[in-house]
């Protein structure tokens, strides 16, 4: 049964084929955004990681994983780009009010 999700959603759990590509960063106000398309087949999943540092000096990290396709590297990493700094705009207050230093958006 898990295989049929796996296949059907796209994702084999090979690890060569889920690898993470090697990104980007990029400054959006007070948060780091990261660029960490992964690898599956020929194409790339859209997924990336939003950080912020606290004042006590702890970096809390949420990730992202989404189920957007690219034929190219270079796209999904602009894609990831793009939906890091939407995430950001539309949960800005809420993003890292809760105690968890990384849990997934």
């Amino acid at each position: 049964m898990a295989s049929f999700f796996s296949k059907l959603f796209g994702f084999s759990g090979s690890k060569e084929e889920a690898e993470q590509a090697a990104g980007k960063t990029e400054s959006y106000g007070d948060f780091l955004i990261r660029a960490t398309p992964m690898r599956e087949g020929p194409q790339y999943r859209l997924a990336g990681s939003i950080e912020k540092t606290m004042p006590d000096a702890t970096v809390k990290v949420r990730t992202f994983i989404r189920a957007d396709l690219f034929a190219s590297e270079q796209d999904a990493i602009d894609a990831a780009l793009r939906k890091g700094r939407q995430i950001v705009d539309e949960q800005r207050s809420a993003l890292f009010q809760d105690d968890s230093p990384s849990r997934p958006v």
